[in-house]
């Protein structure tokens, strides 16, 4: 497809080699437990890909961002799903640096390692829990001397057997006494950190999305990042950031799926001209939903406005990509399903976009709400 060669092209720009390299690893063993992708990824210099400059990395703004995305989900579902989480984690950290004072030095000093060390972040905020607020901590923290002792979990966890740190949503003893949300930055080698075995799909079985164990793990205080909202309901500033480049990093990675299955169709012209036709549309149709929201993020869009553009955007494609994959695996036939399953493989990795947080019911008041005109509240 004209499009995604020219996402690989973009991707290719920013991480030399790294298409080819994974091109090289048969397409069953890129998506099974113990696949290189992710190594692949951090010798290629995935790590920079959100960083600024100023700290390294190469400063991709958001329309590049979820163009390479959808490369790295064309070549490889698991690798786009865990790498997802670094980026909108580093995008989100890297947010606040760019304002003075917020950051500890301690904290900066551990961003300004990312790069030199290739260190990949993973996410402990409360997602894959049922019916579960995702803004409130998934670890509870205790105070202990000049710092907290963690205990809980976060599962699934992707990138849990190959992140150097861990960033957990915590709740913290504000200035008034009241429990207020916070964000802490733990080594992975941290002394009561374990992981252990929980996904137990084979699709996308690659993004090492075990189980993250904390028990009476200590981090010190400079190293916990507190939020600015006075309600624990609403995103603030570092939950914006984060929560805007996620949905679009990681919608647009499923996209990359869906787009290299819409193009093996196209290669082999399998249906009709009228069927090719509609396959690509709706592929297209979704992905330019979230390249043009992730313009408007570029050119200045913030705030509940932008969380609400990226939940429309995510929400939409999750449903025409869906269709797509179906209409795709149809279209190439029960020898291609028989003979191989590299393409039922691709197709299902499409669906997972759906289980991520906020679900459509979940969001579906707060949407409402909002674009009845009243402010932009998840729960």
């Amino acid at each position: 497809m004209r499009s995604l060669d020219q996402a690989r092209a973009v991707c290719e720009r920013y991480h030399p080699g790294l298409g080819q390299a994974l091109e090289a690893v048969p397409p069953t063993a890129r998506e099974a437990p113990g696949s290189p992708v992710i190594d692949l990824f951090r010798k290629h210099g995935g790590v920079s890909l959100l960083v600024p400059r100023r700290f390294g990395g190469q400063g991709a703004d958001p329309v590049d961002g979820v163009r390479v995305m959808r490369a790295v989900g064309s070549y490889s579902p698991s690798l786009a799903a865990a790498v997802a989480m670094h980026h909108f984690t580093v995008a989100m950290l890297y947010a606040l640096a760019a304002e003075t004072g917020r950051l500890t030095p301690a904290q900066l000093a551990v961003l300004g390692r990312v790069v030199p060390e290739q260190l990949l972040l993973a996410s402990g905020w409360a997602e894959g829990r049922t019916r579960q607020n995702i803004l409130l901590p998934s670890v509870t923290a205790r105070p202990d001397g000049d710092g907290y002792r963690l205990n809980g979990g976060k599962k699934p966890c992707s990138l849990s057997r190959s992140m150097d740190l861990l960033t957990a949503s915590i709740a913290v003893e504000g200035p008034g006494g009241a429990s207020e949300l916070a964000l802490a930055l733990i080594p992975a080698g941290s002394e009561g950190i374990s992981v252990q075995p929980f996904w137990g799909n084979d699709v996308l079985a690659g993004a090492e999305s075990d189980e993250v164990r904390l028990r009476e793990v200590y981090v010190p205080r400079d190293l916990v990042i507190h939020t600015t909202a006075e309600d624990p309901h609403r995103l603030d500033d570092l939950q914006q950031a984060g929560f805007v480049w996620f949905e679009l990093l990681v919608a647009a990675g499923y996209a990359g799926a869906a787009s290299a299955l819409a193009g093996r169709v196209l290669e082999r012209e399998r249906g009709s001209v009228a069927e090719r036709s509609a396959l690509a549309v709706r592929v297209e149709s979704s992905y330019a939903l979230l390249e043009g929201t992730a313009r408007a993020v570029r050119d200045g869009l913030a705030g509940d406005d932008a969380v609400a553009a990226v939940l429309v955007a995510r929400f939409a494609a999750q449903e025409m990509l869906g269709h797509a994959a179906d209409l795709a695996l149809e279209l190439l036939g029960g020898i291609d399903f028989i003979r191989s399953g590299d393409s039922a493989l691709l197709a299902r990795s499409v669906r997972p976009l759906a289980f991520h947080p906020p679900s459509r019911t979940s969001t579906a008041d707060a949407l409402v709400a909002y674009f009845c005109g009243a402010p932009l509240i998840l729960s």
